[in-house]
């Protein structure tokens, strides 16, 4: 007798489990993890270490409070016409998000670099295989011969 409430795992399920098991997955999973990870040091070195130094050599420019205000009270700062209710293009927290992308993207290349000449470090000292060896072994002793 066939029980229309019985419970089967659907054909989906197991190529689910498959897909989430695969090692790829499992990468990908520990990428987006240290990604995060690495979010929290890009930012502090974003705002900590390179913001000052661009805000030493703009002569101190605060970019936050360029706007224009399209309706409402024209305020000296961002702050003050957001509280008042003022309508702004803020185009100078545009330009802050910007710039903050350019540094990221600045210092993630410099990472990749980085990390880049590392592994070829590591490939220029890497030890011949077995296969290897026995290559140059039989080449030599072809070599030798009259």
């Amino acid at each position: 007798m066939d029980n229309k409430f019985s419970l089967h795992k659907p054909g989906w399920v197991g190529e689910f489990q498959k897909f989430i098991m695969r090692g790829n997955v499992i990468d990908m999973a520990v990428g987006i993890i240290i990604g995060a990870a690495f979010t929290a040091i890009v930012s502090s070195l974003v705002k900590d270490v390179m913001t000052p130094c661009i805000g030493l050599l703009t002569g101190g420019i605060d970019f936050s409070n360029i706007f224009i205000t399209l309706k409402g009270p024209v305020l000296p700062t961002l702050a003050e016409a957001t509280k008042a209710g003022a309508v702004t293009i803020n185009v100078g927290v545009f330009l802050n998000a910007l710039i903050q992308f350019l540094i990221v993207a600045f210092a993630v290349f410099w990472l990749v670099k980085l990390v880049s000449s590392l592994y070829k470090k590591q490939e220029e000292v890497a030890e011949p295989t077995i296969s290897e060896k026995l290559l140059t072994e039989i080449r030599d002793l072809l070599e030798r011969k009259p």
